[in-house]
């Protein structure tokens, strides 16, 4: 692209944490100074101190932040920033916003405000669509009033149906219902968060598409009419409609159906007018055939994939098209190079329903980006830094971890050992719940639909339990460890010589309810661990007491090993496997297995808040009867609405807290007789 017209002199980020930082990268690139805002729980965030200039917006919740135009305005004012780039999320897509900044002078960075306005309802963008040519879900585009009335309208259309909020987005005010019972509940449930969500409770409803594959095409355009797309996204890996991993591009397409999406895409992009970056979601059943979803007038969070298979800066090119410059590619210019992955790292108890966390990062330690040693490359975008909270009043994203490799497995294998590396600590997190899925045949294979987790997952996630073949690894790595530690400890100075600590050749690894008894020897460039069969393991490492992450070659396979002591043993994990281990002399292994287990506390009675959160809803009362299944609460964390349900029929004893109470995790709701 040439220079002319100018680039801006500042731009104003009105948004926060990861995607705030990333607009800071690419402007600082083109010499642009940079603005950020923040409330007052951001004053020490990463986005403000990375920044050119920062401006306090208001206290902490967004709706007082964020999400006030007035208060971004006047931080446009007072530092004379010329240009503002929304991110995603907050104000993002608010038509109002940026008819205000161009009241003011100021370019928005990001779509013009007609094509906000009439992509940002997802009952017009239907019509919309539908009038381009562009293939839709067959649905019921009007309002809906009640519960009832969408009943009557879900059993008309045929279940499954998708009862979605007409102002949604990122998963919220979205249900699924398969009988009458369900799109009742559905509506209510999907009007509340709706209303809470986006001030906007409007509701309609569509046929839910079986064996749905979630694939999204991005495009690009600018002021003079120019408009291309960058290929497909495949986000199928879904869980409670929010996504979990992403990649590109999609091993489901084949090349008639990529470029039919992608010219349905710049159809109704032109029928917009739009200019920027964008993107247009499709479902695509199992015959391939797709239909409109919703288009999304922004960046989006995942757009880093797109990023790495077709080397485009969509951020500089945003920046570019707000400042007047044309596109300088075709569409026929545009190409697709190796594939690239994206998970998405939460700060979320995957162990616990995947409930929201907060709390302290009291370690946080990406892996290195760049290329990784073995053909792969890392990508990290994040906002974070150790030390730094996570908040119940914003989205629960920690960081963005992505992987590029010239095949999908490539870039899988590259995300599975980038992940083994991705030190977290302080709050729950969803690390192994990611490392399960990139570890998981079915995804590896590519078989996925956006019930990929549900299916998979059915009862939750509990872990990944160690294979046969795991265990004389971790057995390996804890058999170093503890003899690295021994010969520390036994070369304490001041020790008399005949009295040092004498370090053992046998011992007994007991872990996954196994023993493996083995010895150990300490040879040139490393250890040899011989096991009661006789197997031998090889281990290398320069693994010292005290650090959280090993690096071990054990038989030739390299393992990075998150590595904890605790009072029980060694707590290893890796490949998403959460493992104690204790490593014993044989004598003390054998008195060992004579000691009686603690049995934990029965809560059976109790229900326990499984996450800080505000209670919304109590819906039941001291002495009524439940069944299995019914609502007894409901609890408002991180913008999203949590309902608890009867794991069993009973009666209420006591309620022990009311509406509007916040609670800590664990803290007593009620109790049954």
């Amino acid at each position: 692209m040439n220079t002319n017209p100018p680039l801006f002199k500042k731009i104003l980020i009105a948004n926060r944490g990861e995607i705030a930082c990333r607009v800071i990268r690419s402007a600082r690139k083109l010499g642009i100074a940079t603005v950020a805002v923040y409330s007052d729980t951001d004053r020490d965030a990463v986005h403000v101190r990375e920044a050119d200039e920062a401006v306090r917006i208001g206290p902490s919740p967004s709706a007082q932040s964020y999400l006030k135009i007035d208060a971004i305005l006047a931080a446009i004012r007072e530092t004379g920033a010329d240009a503002v780039h929304p991110g995603y999320g907050f104000l993002s897509e608010n038509a109002a916003f940026a008819k205000a900044l161009a009241e003011e002078g100021v370019a928005f960075i990001g779509p013009p405000s007609k094509a906000i306005e009439a992509m940002g309802d997802k009952i017009t963008s239907k019509k919309l669509a539908a009038e381009a040519g562009v293939s839709t879900v067959p649905g019921h585009m009007g309002l809906i009033e009640d519960a009832s009335e969408a009943a009557r309208i879900a059993a008309e259309i045929g279940y499954p149906v998708m009862i979605k909020a007409s102002a949604g987005g990122g998963g919220k005010g979205m249900r699924i219902a398969w009988n009458d019972a369900e799109a009742r509940e559905g509506f209510r449930a999907s009007r509340s968060e709706a209303k809470s969500s986006f001030g906007d409770d409007r509701i309609f409803v569509e046929k839910f598409v079986t064996e749905p594959r979630h694939i999204e095409i991005q495009v690009l355009g600018d002021q003079h009419g120019n408009l291309i797309h960058l290929g497909e996204r495949e986000c199928s890996i879904q869980r409670r409609n929010q996504k979990v991993i992403e990649e590109a591009p999609s091993c489901f397409l084949d090349e008639a159906t990529r470029r039919a999406m992608g010219e349905q895409a710049v159809a109704l992009s032109r029928a917009v007018g739009y200019h920027s970056a964008g993107t247009v979601e499709f479902i695509v059943d199992k015959d391939r055939n797709f239909y409109f979803l919703e288009m999304n007038t922004r960046l989006q969070v995942e757009h880093p994939v797109t990023e790495l298979v077709t080397g485009i800066d969509l951020v500089e090119a945003m920046i570019r098209v707000a400042a007047g410059e044309r596109l300088p590619l075709r569409q026929d210019e545009v190409r697709l190079s190796g594939w690239a992955m994206e998970a998405r790292v939460y700060a979320e108890d995957p162990y616990r329903n995947f409930l929201p966390s907060i709390g302290r990062l009291s370690r946080y330690r990406p892996p290195t980006e760049g290329p990784d040693g073995e053909g792969g490359l890392v990508r990290v975008d994040a906002g974070v830094q150790e030390g730094g909270e996570i908040s119940i009043h914003y989205d629960p994203m920690i960081a963005k971890l992505c992987t590029y490799a010239p095949t999908r497995l490539e870039a899988i294998d590259a995300l599975a050992r980038a992940l083994d590396q991705f030190e977290l600590e302080g709050i729950g997190h969803n690390l192994p719940f990611l490392a399960a899925l990139a570890d998981h045949e079915r995804f590896r294979a590519g078989l996925i639909t956006t019930a990929f987790i549900a299916e998979e997952y059915e009862g939750g996630f509990t872990g990944v339990p160690p294979t046969e073949a795991d265990l004389p690894s971790l057995a390996a790595v804890a058999a170093v460890v503890v003899h690295i530690r021994q010969r520390r400890d036994s070369a304490i100075s001041g020790a008399m010589d005949n009295h040092r600590r004498a370090i053992g050749r046998d011992f007994v690894a007991t872990l996954a309810g196994q023993a493996l008894p083995f010895t150990i020897d300490a040879v040139d460039g490393g250890y040899h661990v011989v096991f009661a069969d006789g197997a031998l393991l090889a281990v290398t490492s320069r693994w010292t007491p005290g650090q959280a992450l090993g690096r071990f070659s054990v038989g030739g396979e390299a393992m990075a090993v998150k590595i904890g002591v605790t009072a029980g043993g060694l707590r290893l994990r890796w490949h998403g496997r959460d493992v104690l281990v204790q490593v014993r002399s044989p004598r003390v292994a054998e008195l060992a297995r004579l000691m009686r287990e603690k049995i934990p506390p029965d809560t059976s009675k109790l229900l326990l808040c499984p996450m800080p959160g505000v209670v919304a809803a109590i819906t039941v009362s001291e002495g009524e009867a439940v069944e299995a299944g019914q609502a007894l609460a409901t609890i408002e964390a991180m913008k999203m609405e949590n309902v608890l349900r009867a794991e069993k029929a009973g009666t209420i004893s006591r309620i022990a807290v009311a509406e509007g109470a916040s609670l800590a995790v664990d803290e007593l709701i009620l109790e049954f007789e």
